[in-house]
């Protein structure tokens, strides 16, 4: 099946119009027909070829929202004409351990919507920022959220996730005081979550004289920043036995962190990475319980590369998502 689709032949190319092709709906598969698709700093990243080892073309997009339009003869967790999202995840081995306690996000064959090994050609996976996509049915999650807030819901999908595995891992919750550092895509997501868990105070880390009032004061601080920046600044303001947790990902490392900082208050320093399917679903419901979606601009597929350079500058608040019916146009 052929569809429409806009992407990248080369980093150093803009994104352009293509086509693309999709498989038949296997047995365990859902064909999904995209409405909206978040778009991601890491899109940048990996289109640009700041992160190693992007194959091109290059379809990018992990916050896939839209109806589903076919379903394989096994599958059983969805029909025809739901609501359905599709995030970071289509594949994994299903069998390792990671897979078995539902944080696919962690195993080793884990594969990425896009620019993952597929057999599917051209040989990597294509994402979506195209008209339609056929996935397996583990990694198809369920949106409860009305219908007028779908293209809304798309940068949960990736931005929500993020921000929302570490808080539950940390236990973030009620009479908790959490930072969060960059006020983007993740990070306006973070503080929505956390203020829904319980959380409350918001310390805005540009303002040196508000940093010093809450030093020694945090219990948890979400860092979404993907540039390398110094971290011991953000260290300072937390409590004995605190954690700062990275969700941003840099093209370059950051400046090493001084490590007096860590351990004179058993500080710790941790990473967190999207999350599985089952945190996932849980993290879709829980938004849809407490009213929680991204801000968003709409842009249509042929505003794209404008878009990656207003992200770059930090012109949008906070998530751009592509209308992809804009792409029949």
């Amino acid at each position: 099946m052929t569809v429409k689709a806009i992407g990248a032949y080369a980093g150093d190319k803009p994104l352009e119009p293509m086509d693309i092709s999709r498989r038949p709906v296997g047995p365990h598969d859902v064909g999904i027909e995209i409405a909206f698709c978040g778009v991601c700093h890491s899109d940048i990243h990996q289109v640009r070829s700041e992160w190693a080892g992007t194959l091109y073309p290059c379809v990018p997009g992990h916050e896939i929202v839209g109806r589903v339009s076919a379903v394989g003869a096994h599958v059983t967790s969805h029909k025809v004409g739901d609501l359905v999202g599709v995030g970071c995840i289509v594949n994994s081995c299903k069998r390792c351990d990671d897979c078995s306690d539902g944080l696919e996000n962690y195993c080793d064959h884990m594969v990425g919507t896009y620019n993952g090994p597929t057999p599917d050609a051209p040989g990597h996976t294509l994402g979506g920022y195209s008209q339609q996509i056929v996935v397996h049915e583990r990694y198809v999650l369920r949106i409860s959220h009305p219908e007028d807030q779908l293209a809304a819901v798309a940068p949960l999908l990736c931005a929500g996730i993020t921000t929302y595995s570490p808080l539950r891992h940390w236990n973030v919750g009620p009479g908790h005081k959490v930072g969060v550092v960059g006020i983007g895509g993740l990070g306006h997501m973070g503080i929505k979550l956390a203020n829904a868990m319980g959380a409350h105070e918001v310390v805005v880390s540009r303002n040196a004289d508000e940093m010093a009032v809450h030093a020694k004061s945090l219990d948890f601080i979400l860092n979404t920043v993907a540039a390398p920046h110094d971290l011991d600044a953000f260290f300072a303001l937390l409590k004995r036995d605190g954690t700062m947790t990275l969700v941003g990902a840099p093209a370059t490392p950051h400046p090493s962190p001084e490590v007096f900082s860590l351990i004179m208050k058993r500080r710790s320093l941790a990473g967190s990475m999207i999350g599985g399917i089952p945190e996932t679903q849980e993290m879709l419901n829980f938004c849809a319980k407490h009213g929680i979606v991204a801000d968003i601009e709409m842009i249509r597929a042929d505003g794209i590369n404008e878009a990656y350079e207003r992200m770059l500058k930090g012109d949008v608040k906070y998530r751009f998502v592509i209308e992809t019916a804009s792409l029949a146009a």
